[in-house]
C-alpha cells in the first residue's frame, strides 16, 4: 500500500499574469512566498464575460492591479472565499467595492473548538476575523453565472469554515488549502481539527473528480491516489506520535525534536501544533491519556 503522496514542487508562479489552467479558468499567483504559502497564494478567475473570483488573496497592491487588469471588460458577479486566513480572504472587501460583486463563503472565521482556560491561539494573527460573506454557502450550496456553477464542499480541518468549490460537472475542484500538491496541510488547533481533516478527506474521496486546483502550488492531477497517500501519511505521523509516547516522550517538544528532525526549523512551531492535533484525536479515541484537555505544553501517557 502506498505510504505517502508524491509531492510535486514544480510550479512557475508567473506573478502578475493570468495563466489559463483549464477551459474558462485562469490563475493569478500572489507574490507572497513563504514556508506556509510555497510560491504564493493562487487566485482563480472562473467564467468568460461574467466571472467568479475564488480566493482574491491578501491586501497586496500589485496583485490587486494584476487582478483588475485580468478582469477588465468582464463582469464580476461573485467572490468565493474558501476560508478566512489572511493570505486568502482580505482582498475580497476591496474587490467587492470595486466591482459590486457578491461575496460567498461558509461563514466568518471561527475555531474548531473553544479555547481552553489560559490557552492562546497561536495563529490568531493569521485569521481574517473581519470577513462576513454576503451569502453563507452551506455544504452543497451553489452559485452560478454565465456558463459556470460553483458548488461548495464543506471541508473543515485546516479551518472550521474551510470549503472547496466544485466547478459544475467538469471534474474540477478548487481545493484551496485542504489538498495541495506541494505539501501536507497545516492542521493547527484550536483553528484546525485532525479528526475533521481526515473526515473531509474521506468526503472528497467519495467523489470522482479528475483534477484539483489548490490555494498554493500547481494542480493535483490524480486527486484520489494523492488523497489516499495523504491519509497514509497522516496515519504514519499518528503512529510516530504513539511510538514516541511509548518510548518515554511526555511532551510535544520532545516528540517534535525526533519526528520532525529533518524538517525546516521554521516549521517546528507548526509541527508542534500538528502533533497536538494528532494528540487531540488520540485522546478522544482513548489511545492516549493526559491530565485535563490536550494542551500544547501538556504531558501525555500511553493508555
Amino acid at each position: 500500500m502506498k505510504r505517502s503522496p508524491d509531492f510535486d514542487l514544480s510550479f512557475e508562479p508567473a506573478y502578475g499574469q493570468a495563466v489559463p489552467v483549464a477551459e474558462g479558468v485562469q490563475r493569478i499567483t500572489v507574490n507572497n512566498p513563504g514556508p506556509f504559502t510555497f510560491h504564493g497564494t493562487n487566485t482563480y478567475i472562473v467564467g468568460g464575460s461574467s466571472v467568479a473570483v475564488i480566493d482574491p488573496g491578501p491586501e497586496d497592491e500589485q496583485h490587486f492591479a494584476a487582478l483588475m487588469a485580468a478582469l477588465q471588460g468582464r463582469e464580476v458577479t461573485h467572490i468565493a472565499v474558501s476560508h478566512t486566513h489572511r493570505d486568502h480572504s482580505p482582498l475580497a472587501a476591496r474587490l467587492k467595492r470595486e466591482t459590486g460583486a457578491i461575496t460567498v463563503g461558509e461563514g466568518p472565521h471561527r475555531a474548531a473548538r473553544p479555547l481552553y482556560q489560559g490557552e492562546i491561539n497561536p495563529f490568531a494573527e493569521s485569521s481574517d476575523t473581519g470577513f462576513m460573506p454576503d451569502i453563507t454557502l452551506a455544504d452543497g450550496g451553489a452559485v452560478s453565472g454565465d456558463g459556470w456553477e460553483l458548488t461548495a464542499l464543506h471541508t473543515p480541518g485546516h479551518t472550521a469554515n474551510h470549503s472547496a468549490f466544485a466547478l459544475g460537472d467538469t471534474g474540477i475542484v478548487f481545493s484551496a488549502d485542504h489538498v495541495m500538491a506541494w505539501a501536507t496541510t497545516i492542521v493547527a488547533p484550536p483553528d484546525g481539527s485532525m479528526m475533521d481533516y481526515m473526515t473531509s478527506l474521506d468526503r472528497l474521496l467519495q467523489r470522482d473528480d479528475r483534477i484539483f486546483f489548490p490555494g498554493h502550488g500547481g494542480p493535483v492531477k490524480e486527486p484520489a491516489a494523492f488523497m489516499r497517500g495523504l491519509k497514509a501519511h497522516r496515519r504514519m505521523r499518528e503512529r510516530a506520535v504513539l511510538e514516541r509516547i511509548r518510548a518515554g516522550d511526555r511532551s510535544i517538544p520532545e516528540m517534535v525534536k525526533t519526528i520532525y528532525r529533518d524538517t525546516d526549523p521554521r516549521l517546528h512551531g507548526a509541527a508542534a501544533l500538528s502533533v497536538l492535533a494528532h494528540l487531540e484525536d488520540l485522546v478522544e479515541r482513548g489511545r492516549v491519556e493526559t491530565d485535563g484537555p490536550p494542551r500544547l505544553m501538556g504531558e501525555y501517557r500511553p493508555k
